[in-house]
């Protein structure tokens, strides 16, 4: 077999093989919406129905409002096997976030919107042992950033506005996602697309069916009386979503 044809069979196989990982929908509670008094309880009720805890760190000057930080991860991280999805709603993301990476995060994602060189960070995350995801907040163009996407493992994309829970989806942050997804897919990019803000039994579909496969669902999950059964009805409307037809 020539080199250009050994070539094209490994590239052939590897697309293949991120093909069939993707086809995978990634559900991602988000903490923020349950009892701070319990998080190990809460991370323990969705044990087996969900893929990542989403943790959202705040820290009252990107966004007006503060929640969890490096302690909180660190004990959840010995309390639950569940990966954490740790999103960084802060500024200055060089200094913290690869410390997030350091406490055992699955992903460390950080806001564009903060960063002075988000492709230098990415990779000092994947050094410490953390997927590294960028988030494009609310008013911002996604096509900005869309030759930086080879560099992550995620695009995170708000469908709200960055800060507080409970906001109601905004349907017109979808085009982003069908831009991102189309970026993607034309250069075979390795890139989960994440969205997070209103995401619900109604709207759930609508962001998988623009390209999503990571589900950020708060007050879906943790305001239901059993949030694992409130998580698998979320997959189940997200695989229907994106599966062929």
């Amino acid at each position: 077999m020539s080199g250009l044809r050994r070539g094209f069979a490994t590239y052939t196989v590897r697309v293949a093989q991120f093909q069939a990982a993707q086809a995978d929908t990634v559900i991602a509670p988000s903490l923020l919406a349950a009892d701070f008094a319990r998080l190990a309880e809460a991370a323990a009720a969705v044990e087996g129905a969900v893929d990542w805890l989403h943790v959202d760190v705040m820290d009252n000057h990107f966004v007006p409002n503060l929640t969890l930080g490096p302690p909180i991860v660190k004990s959840l991280k010995a309390a639950t096997g569940i990966p954490l999805d740790c999103h960084l709603m802060i500024e200055d993301p060089a200094r913290w976030a690869v410390g997030y990476a350091e406490l055992g995060a699955y992903n460390v994602t950080f806001h564009a919107e903060a960063a002075d060189d988000p492709v230098a960070l990415a990779k000092d995350l994947r050094t410490a042992g953390a997927k590294a995801g960028l988030a494009i907040d609310r008013d911002t163009a996604v096509e900005d950033y869309l030759d930086l996407l080879p560099e992550f493992d995620t695009l995170l994309i708000m469908t709200i506005k960055a800060g507080f829970g409970g906001q109601q989806f905004i349907p017109a942050m979808l085009d982003k996602v069908r831009t991102a997804r189309a970026h993607a897919s034309g250069g075979h990019l390795e890139l989960r697309i994440e969205v997070d803000g209103g995401i619900a039994d109604d709207t759930i579909a609508a962001a998988a069916e623009a390209g999503a496969d990571a589900f950020v669902a708060g007050t879906a999950v943790y305001g239901a009386d059993d949030p694992a059964d409130a998580a698998r009805r979320l997959r189940a409307r997200a695989d229907a979503a994106r599966s062929p037809h």
